[in-house]
């Protein structure tokens, strides 16, 4: 029980933490904001908004560490590294943006799904020289 209680809480901190992408969308647009953030900001947002996951969810345990604990942190991260003026601004601008959708990033997708073919590729080529 307190397992759960504690899982429920985690995934209600990541959602909360979650509905700032859209404000880290915009702000590592802003010209005011420094390359450090743009860059933290751009890397947590191509991640979040890809539409493949670089571990599965359909990996026990491991499938939602990424849901759980590493897209909170990075925008977290992103969040500490941003002005608070812009993030204030980019909020409001936020909110008419998430009633639209999210993007999609495809070339992050497209990057984890090569990773995916390439270790399937490496793995085969191993287990291959075990048996042969």
């Amino acid at each position: 029980m307190e397992q759960q209680n504690t899982l429920t809480k985690l995934k209600k901190y990541a959602r909360k933490l979650k509905q700032n992408l859209f404000v880290l969308y915009l702000s590592y647009k802003d010209h005011r904001v420094p390359w450090y953030a743009k860059l933290v900001a751009i890397c947590v947002v191509a991640y979040a908004f890809s539409p493949i996951d670089l571990i599965p969810d359909f990996i026990p345990v491991l499938g939602y560490l990424d849901d759980l604990i590493i897209v909170p942190l990075g925008i977290s991260l992103a969040l500490k590294l941003i002005p608070p003026y812009i993030i204030k601004e980019n909020r409001e601008k936020a909110e008419e943006l998430r009633k639209n959708g999210k993007p999609k990033n495809w070339f992050v997708g497209g990057l984890f799904i090569l990773i995916w073919i390439l270790l399937a590729f490496w793995v085969s080529k191993f287990l291959y020289g075990i048996f042969h």
